[in-house]
């Protein structure tokens, strides 16, 4: 298993935009994507502040991809 990045909110904004979700809304400092499949996610946006490895690994898994393919669009990015 690949361990993996610690990674910024805006970071994983682009991860998500590359794999088409789009941001809908806004609540606080939580931003919710959308794809339109219907798969949605949502990311904690606190400036200065990374996203933990688990909560990742659970961004990924609510939006359905792998290690693999993420990898490949991280490194597109």
């Amino acid at each position: 298993m690949t361990k993996l990045p610690i990674l910024s909110s805006r970071q994983t904004e682009k991860i998500l935009f590359k794999l088409g979700f789009r941001r809908v809304r806004q609540k606080g400092s939580h931003v919710f994507y959308r794809h339109s499949d219907g798969r949605t996610t949502t990311v904690p946006s606190h400036k200065g502040k990374s996203l933990s490895r688990p909560l990742l690994r659970t961004i990924l898994r609510e939006i359905n991809i792998d290690l693999n393919e993420f990898d490949r669009v991280l490194k597109s990015i």
